[in-house]
C-alpha cells in the first residue's frame, strides 16, 4: 500500500460484490497526486479482494474528473503518474466501469478509457482538450480514442480540444451508454452484464482509415491550429495508433507530452488558463451582496453590435427586447438576430426547436415600455458621446430603481455617459467585441461612482452568457483599445519611415498575430478610428507626431473591405486582399511631406517596434491603475486583439525576454519617437503586482 500524507480524496466502498471507487477531490475532482495514489491503492485492494468481482469508478457529487491538476504541469511530476494508474486498471483481471457525471476531460477521460465500459449521465461532457494548453494527451488518449472513433475523427476531436455532450459522445463511440436516472445503479447493471469479462479499449482494432478523409482531417486540423508544434505532435501520435505496438505507441505519446509540457508555449497557455480563473476574483464580488438577478434584458440599438449582444443574451436563456427608432429598424434587427441563429443551425450548433425558442424570447420594437421592465439595459448605439448621453438621460428616468445600466462604448468616458443618467452609481461599461455573439471577451468598465453591486452584476451577467469578463477602470479606450491604439500608431509610424502595409502585416502575422494591423483596420472599417480621431482632435498636442496616412485614406472614401478598398483593395468583397499601388504612392508622398527619409525595415525590427509599443502602453495601463491585474491585460490582448496565445500575452512575453534585450528595444522606441512620446516603465510588467486574491 502506497502511503499519502494528503487528506483522503479517494475512498473504496463495497456494494453487491462490486468495489465502488469514489473520487472526492472538490471542486472538480482534479487528478492530483493524492487522487492518483488513492486510485492506485483502491485498484490494488479490489484486485486482492476475492469478494469483489469488479469495480466502478465514480466521482463524488456531480463530477467525475474534469482533468488533471494543471498546477502540477510546470513541475516534475511525482509518482505514481497517471499512466501507472491506468495500466493498473487495464491490467487488472477484473472489469472496471467508469460512471461519468459532470465531466470527464483530459486525464479524466483517459482514466475512463482504461475501463471496460463507460456510462455517462445525460448532461455529461467528455473530451481531450489538452491541445488548448499546448499539449497532447499524455496518458493514452491518442492511442485509445482512435480505436473507438477512427483516426480521422480522433484528429478532429483531439486537435480542436472538442468537448462532446453525452448524446454526441454516444453516437461517435466515445461512451457505451447513457444513464437518465441513477448513474450508480445503472453502472452496477452494466458491470453485471459483463459477467466478469474484460473489454479493454487497448485490445480493439483501429478502424481502417479512408486516406483521403485522413488527409483532409489533418489539413483542417493544421490550418485551425496554425501549424503549432503540439498540433503536429497530436496528429503524429494519432497516426501511429495501430501502426506501433500499444506499448511503443504509449511510450512515444508520453515522451512527446513530457517535452511539450515543459516548453514555453505550454507555460504561456497555462498562464492564460489561470489568468481566466483570476479574472473574476475582484473585491466587488468578494465584498458585495449577491449580484442582482437578470432575466429580462433591453438592448438599445439593433445594428450589428446590438443584434450580436441580443443573440448572446438569448443563447443563455434571457428574454430580450431590442429598441429601435423605426419599425423598419426593428424588423431589420430581428432579421439580423435570426440570421445569427440560422448560421448556427446550418453548422449543427443548435436545432430548429432551439432556434425558435430563442426567437420566441425576442421582441424588437419602437416602444419604450421594455425599459421600464428590464433588469439590465445595454446601450449599443452609435459611438457618439452626445447620442449616448441623450439615451442615458432617458433610461435613467424610465428604468426601474434596481436595473443596471450598461454602455457598450469602445472608447468614450463611462463617467460622462453615467452623469447624464441621474443614477451614476447604477452605470457601468460593458464593452463587447465584434462579432458580439461569438467573441468571448467583454470589458466591464467601472467609473468612480459605479456601485460594487452593479460591477458584480455586470460581471455575473457576462459570465452567465458565456463571456470572459475582464474588469477595467474608466479611461479613454479602457485596456484593449488604448493599448491597440498605441500599437497601431507605432505601425503607422513605420509606414511613414519606410515600411509598407504588407511588410508590417506579414511580419506580425508570422510572429503569430491572427491578422496584421492594417488588415484588421480594413476588416473593421477605417472610418471607426477616424471618427475617434476627429472627436479628440481638439485635445491633441499640435507638436506631437501625427501620421496623416489613415485620414487621407478615409478622405478618399477608402474605409476598408466594406468599400472595396482601404490599405488594400478588394476586387471580390469576400476575397483576398490585393496590394494597391495607389496606397504605396500615398505613403511615399506622406513620407516626403513629413520630411522622412525612407529606409528598409526587417521583419525582426517591425516585430520589435510593435511589441515594444504594446509593452510600453501595457505598463502605463498597469501603473495608472486602468487595469489592476497584469494577467487581465494578457487576457484582453489574446482574446480580443489577436495577440498570439502561444506567446501568453504581452506581459508573459515581456517576462520571458532577456532584460537587456527588452531594455534595448525600449531605448530604440524612445529614440525613434521624440520627447512627446510617453513611454511606460518596462519594470512595471516584470513583477507580480496583480491584485491580491
Amino acid at each position: 500500500m502506497i502511503e499519502s500524507t494528503e487528506p483522503q480524496v479517494v475512498r473504496l466502498e463495497r456494494r453487491e460484490g462490486v468495489g465502488i471507487i469514489v473520487i472526492d477531490n472538490p471542486p472538480i475532482n482534479a487528478g492530483s497526486l493524492g487522487v492518483r495514489l488513492g486510485l492506485l491503492n483502491a485498484v490494488r485492494t479490489v484486485d486482492s479482494d476475492p469478494s469483489l468481482f469488479g469495480a466502478i469508478l465514480i466521482g463524488a457529487g456531480k463530477m467525475f474528473m474534469a482533468g488533471s491538476d494543471i498546477r502540477e504541469f510546470g513541475l516534475p511530476l511525482e509518482e505514481p503518474q497517471l499512466p501507472v494508474v491506468i495500466a493498473a486498471i487495464e491490467g487488472s483481471a477484473k472489469p472496471y466501469i467508469a460512471a461519468i457525471a459532470g465531466a470527464a476531460l483530459g486525464g479524466g477521460y483517459e482514466l475512463a478509457l482504461a475501463c471496460d465500459g463507460l456510462i455517462a449521465g445525460v448532461e455529461t461532457v467528455v473530451g481531450l482538450p489538452e491541445t488548448t494548453l499546448g499539449l497532447i494527451p499524455g496518458a493514452g488518449g491518442t492511442q485509445r480514442l482512435p480505436r473507438l472513433v477512427g483516426r480521422e475523427k480522433a484528429i478532429e476531436l483531439i486537435c480542436a480540444g472538442t468537448r462532446l455532450r453525452a448524446e454526441e459522445a454516444l453516437k461517435c463511440g466515445m461512451i457505451d451508454a447513457i444513464s437518465d436516472g441513477d448513474l450508480l445503479r445503472d453502472a452496477l447493471k452494466f458491470i453485471s452484464r459483463l459477467g466478469g469479462n474484460k473489454r479493454r479499449v487497448a485490445s480493439i482494432e483501429v478502424p481502417p482509415s479512408d486516406q483521403s478523409a485522413l488527409r483532409n482531417a489533418k489539413a483542417r486540423a493544421l490550418k485551425a491550429g496554425r501549424g503549432r508544434p503540439h498540433i503536429q505532435a497530436a496528429i503524429s501520435a494519432i497516426e501511429q495508433c495501430g501502426q506501433l505496438p500499444m506499448a511503443a505507441g504509449l511510450a512515444a505519446e508520453r515522451a512527446q507530452f513530457q517535452t511539450l509540457r515543459m516548453g514555453r508555449e505550454a507555460a504561456a497557455l497555462r498562464h492564460l488558463f489561470f489568468a481566466e480563473r483570476k479574472a473574476l476574483k475582484v473585491p466587488e464580488l468578494a465584498m458585495a451582496t449577491a449580484a442582482r438577478p437578470i432575466d429580462f434584458v433591453t438592448v438599445i440599438g439593433g445594428g450589428t453590435m446590438g443584434a450580436g449582444i441580443a443573440a448572446a443574451m438569448l443563447s443563455s436563456g434571457k428574454t430580450v427586447s431590442i429598441i429601435e427608432n423605426s419599425a423598419g429598424g426593428a424588423e431589420a434587427a430581428t432579421t439580423r438576430v435570426r440570421k445569427i441563429f440560422q448560421r448556427r443551425l446550418e453548422r449543427g450548433r443548435l436545432n430548429a426547436d432551439e432556434l425558435e425558442d430563442a426567437m420566441s424570447r425576442l421582441d424588437a420594437t419602437t416602444h419604450r415600455d421594455p425599459i421600464r421592465k428590464a433588469d439590465a439595459i445595454i446601450e449599443a448605439a452609435f459611438e457618439d458621446l452626445d447620442v449616448k448621453r441623450q439615451i442615458f438621460s432617458h433610461i435613467g428616468e424610465a428604468s426601474k430603481p434596481d436595473a443596471i445600466l450598461l454602455t457598450n462604448t469602445s472608447y468614450l468616458s463611462v463617467a460622462e455617459i453615467a452623469a447624464s443618467s441621474g443614477h451614476a452609481d447604477r452605470v457601468a461599461g460593458m464593452h463587447f467585441f465584434s462579432p458580439a455573439e461569438t467573441m468571448r471577451l467583454v470589458e466591464i468598465v467601472r467609473h468612480k461612482e459605479t456601485s460594487p453591486e452593479v460591477v458584480a452584476s455586470a460581471l455575473t451577467l457576462a459570465k452567465a452568457v458565456g463571456k470572459l469578463p475582464v474588469l477595467s477602470n474608466d479611461s479613454f479606450g479602457f485596456i484593449g483599445n488604448r493599448i491597440y491604439a498605441s500599437y497601431r500608431r507605432q505601425c503607422e509610424y513605420m509606414l511613414e519611415e519606410g515600411a509598407l502595409p504588407q511588410d508590417v502585416d506579414k511580419a506580425l502575422e508570422d510572429f503569430g498575430f491572427a491578422m496584421g494591423p492594417f488588415a484588421v483596420a480594413d476588416m473593421s472599417g477605417l472610418d471607426i478610428a477616424w471618427r475617434m480621431r476627429q472627436a479628440t482632435a481638439a485635445g491633441r498636442d499640435p507638436s506631437a507626431r501625427y501620421v496623416k496616412i489613415p485620414d487621407q485614406l478615409c478622405t478618399m472614401g477608402r474605409f476598408g473591405r466594406k468599400t472595396g478598398a482601404g490599405y488594400y483593395r478588394y476586387p471580390d468583397a469576400g476575397g483576398p486582399a490585393e496590394i494597391d499601388q495607389v496606397v504605396t504612392d500615398l505613403i511615399l508622398s506622406a513620407s516626403n511631406e513629413a520630411g522622412r527619409v525612407r529606409r528598409l525595415f526587417s521583419p525582426t525590427e517591425i516585430v520589435e517596434r510593435a511589441l515594444a509599443a504594446i509593452a510600453s502602453e501595457a505598463a502605463l495601463v498597469l501603473t495608472e491603475g486602468v487595469s489592476s491585474s497584469a494577467s487581465d491585460i494578457d487576457l484582453v490582448l489574446t482574446n480580443g486583439y489577436g495577440f498570439p496565445k502561444h506567446e501568453g500575452g504581452i506581459v508573459f512575453w515581456a517576462r520571458n525576454q532577456p532584460r537587456a534585450a527588452l531594455d534595448a528595444s525600449y531605448r530604440r522606441l524612445v529614440e525613434s519617437q521624440g520627447p512627446h512620446y510617453q513611454v511606460g516603465e518596462v519594470s512595471a510588467l516584470l513583477h507580480d503586482n496583480d491584485r491580491k486574491h
